[in-house]
């Protein structure tokens, strides 16, 4: 269910996304030109197409045989035109929509450096309370967990009398700057963890979100007394398992992603946002195009500018987690060929004995399926669970109170999964 706050209500300034907005705005000209310059090639059948796009492509070719190349091209540019125009104006309208977040902030638990962990509490505590310890990305906000007041899977279980404390790791500070993966988990988490559970009383679930969930694999491995349940949504796995596009973008840009890393210390925002659109090239046009013909007004409207929001407010990768992300997870597959460490250990799923549940969204492009479903062969005592949703649908859509909150919330407390 979308956000019903309206437009009007809170004024603000120019937003600058969809970052990195030069290369998006190029990206849809430079479809334009390239397709524009094709048509004579595919007018006269010499075009090649994929397998299977021949059939429709060439459908539509003999629609259009009794047209001349010079009316074709007459009306591909007059469509062209449009679809920029409409993206122009999408963006434009996202820009300067005046719908701003106003959730108050959860009171915070714990705190170590630039990482936070909030405390999303149900009306009354008691020593019965059940609680969860949740993880998301290193590369987005936390927010996409509490998006809005009605797309919030925190406030959800905190509602349905969950205590739920999330992990909040905000933009790194000159402490994080030399992190690696080890000192996140074997130091951030471990130490947070240990806080929870010594203000629970005993082990609690941990929840992972996307990179968020081999974190807490990790932290599941090293911490077991700590540890009641394991919950992995959309978690990578075996990066080799789909021979997905973007694989293979980061391994061929490999010298230069190091490269860059060196000279900045970082991984910046504006380059892994980049490498996210290039994974559907036409995503950001469409979904501006469909922004642009709705009611600025409307609840769909809110939902998409607090979506982008957070998507547009991400933050960079310090350089050595950059590097074992990047280079080692997607470019050499050390999980999927079991030699990821963190502290000098083999992180091994087999090791994590706890009551686990595998989710994994059968539309994601970002984790496809094949890459987080082995995770659910390789714990000893799980259970996965296909979702007709999305990556970031499976959290913050309006099917995710069905899908996901309700059963999740039911598992946490021990009953089987029932979505």
């Amino acid at each position: 269910m979308a956000d019903k706050t309206p437009a009007t209500a809170q004024p603000g300034p120019a937003r600058q996304g969809p970052r990195p907005l030069a290369l998006h705005m190029g990206l849809q000209n430079l479809i334009w030109l390239s397709s524009r310059a094709a048509l004579p090639l595919w007018k006269n059948g010499s075009l090649p197409w994929k397998s299977h796009l021949a059939e429709t492509a060439e459908n539509l070719r003999a629609a259009a045989s009794g047209a001349s190349l010079e009316q074709l091209s007459a009306a591909f540019d007059e469509e062209c035109r449009r679809r920029l125009g409409a993206f122009a104006a999408g963006v434009t309208a996202y820009r300067f929509h005046p719908a701003r977040r106003d959730l108050p902030d959860p009171p915070v638990f714990w705190r170590e450096g630039t990482t936070r962990v909030w405390d999303f509490a149900p009306a009354a505590v008691t020593a019965d309370t059940p609680s969860v310890f949740v993880v998301p990305s290193l590369i987005n906000r936390a927010r996409i967990l509490d998006l809005t007041a009605e797309l919030s899977l925190m406030r959800h279980l905190a509602a349905d009398g969950i205590r739920a404390f999330l992990v909040d790791w905000d933009a790194p500070g000159e402490d994080e700057r030399s992190f690696t993966l080890t000192d996140y988990i074997a130091g951030r988490l471990e130490r947070a963890l240990a806080a929870v559970t010594a203000e629970t009383g005993g082990p609690v679930p941990v929840i992972g979100y996307c990179m968020g969930g081999l974190l807490t694999l990790a932290l599941a491995q090293r911490r077991p007394a700590d540890t009641a349940g394991l919950v992995l949504m959309a978690t990578p796995w075996d990066f080799g398992a789909t021979d997905t596009a973007k694989v293979r973008m980061i391994q061929a840009a490999t010298p230069q992603l190091g490269a860059l890393i060196d000279l900045l210390g970082e991984l910046p925002v504006d380059v892994l946002q980049a490498m996210f659109a290039s994974l559907d090239p036409f995503m950001t046009l469409r979904k501006f195009c469909r922004f642009a013909e709705m009611d600025p007004d409307s609840g769909p409207a809110a939902h998409f500018v607090a979506l982008e929001d957070w998507l547009n407010d991400g933050v960079p990768l310090v350089g050595p987690v950059a590097r074992e992300c990047l280079l080692d997870w997607y470019g050499e597959n050390t999980p999927g060929r079991g030699v990821w460490q963190v502290g000098g250990r083999v992180v091994d799923p087999a090791e994590v004995t706890a009551r686990s549940l595998v989710l994994v969204p059968q539309q994601d492009y970002i984790v496809p399926p094949d890459s987080a479903a082995p995770l659910g062969a390789l714990l000893p005592n799980a259970e996965t669970v296909s979702l007709p949703l999305g990556h970031i649908g499976m959290v913050a859509s309006g099917r995710s109170r069905a899908k996901l909150y309700r059963p999740l919330a039911d598992w946490l407390r021990g009953s089987p999964w029932n979505g």
